[in-house]
């Protein structure tokens, strides 16, 4: 009895997981079958014969290799702007000795977390217009780093609050300004925050389609997810092709969480469990 209680709880997760897997799994056998009939005939089954050029085509089709590679440098570049800056105002925030002040521009900074991002897609598109930053990749760049400031702010000053102050005192006395504190001692101890941070937003921003659908309008220089839309307008009688520029889309994100999806859970649990 007490194996059965154990087990069905591990019943629902499998029955969550098949559910979760179900659609990905469509859209996978569908990018390797041969046409519209060989999918309408058998829509859930695998393919009797694999058209694994479908994925050749989508790829000269679609573009995808110009999208993959805008999605690809405006998300690490505005993931790792975000950081720095976050990084710096957490230190400042958690480990210099500004209680008040500290505590006011902290929970300023939380403020942003209150406001929907929708409410701010006309301010957001009145100050690119101002800075002549429409249709350029700083339209997508400026709104992902200032976005993901506060949820990073908030991982990063947890983790750096539980790190004992001993560890500062001891680079004091071997002669280390606020600075080499910061670079040498406190940002190689929060590398699992880092990490989570940079993971979590860079998968937000590589998946982003609002505003890059509304602040780029020069195909060359749209991302992944607003050319599979266009892909779809203009290929949507040939399925095969347009499920193999969706796995393109959707294998990578999945890669990199199922590779670093530990580091995700150790980031976000450390700074509850140290100190």
């Amino acid at each position: 009895m007490k194996q059965l209680k154990k087990g069905v709880p591990h019943i629902f997760l499998l029955l969550y997981l098949a559910v979760i897997l179900f659609p990905f799994l469509f859209v996978l056998f569908s990018s390797v079958k041969t046409d519209n009939g060989a999918i309408a005939a058998n829509p859930f089954g695998l393919p009797t014969e694999f058209a694994w050029d479908n994925y050749v085509k989508a790829w000269v089709n679609a573009k995808i290799s110009t999208y993959f590679v805008n999605s690809l440098y405006i998300s690490l570049a505005a993931s790792v702007s975000t950081i720095l800056i976050a990084s710096l105002a957490s230190f400042a925030i958690t480990r210099m000795r500004y209680k008040k002040m500290s505590a006011a521009v902290f929970q300023f900074i939380l403020l942003g977390l209150l406001i929907p991002g929708n409410a701010l897609l006309l301010p957001i598109y009145g100050i690119l217009k101002n800075l002549n930053m429409l249709d350029k990749h700083w339209a997508l760049y400026v709104p992902y780093t200032a976005g993901a400031i506060p949820f990073t702010i908030i991982i990063l000053a947890a983790f750096m609050r539980s790190l004992p102050s001993e560890i500062e005192e001891a680079a004091v006395i071997d002669g280390l300004n606020a600075p080499g504190i910061f670079f040498r001692v406190i940002l190689p101890l929060t590398v699992p925050a880092l990490v989570t941070v940079f993971i979590v937003n860079f998968l937000g921003n590589w998946n982003e389609f609002l505003l890059a659908n509304f602040f780029i309008s020069t195909d060359n220089l749209r991302t992944l997810p607003v050319g599979m839309v266009g892909f779809r307008d203009t290929y949507n009688t040939n399925y095969a092709q347009m499920a193999a520029g969706i796995v393109y889309s959707v294998v990578p994100v999945m890669v990199i969480y199922a590779i670093l999806q530990e580091k995700i859970i150790e980031g976000l649990t450390a700074g509850g469990v140290k100190g």
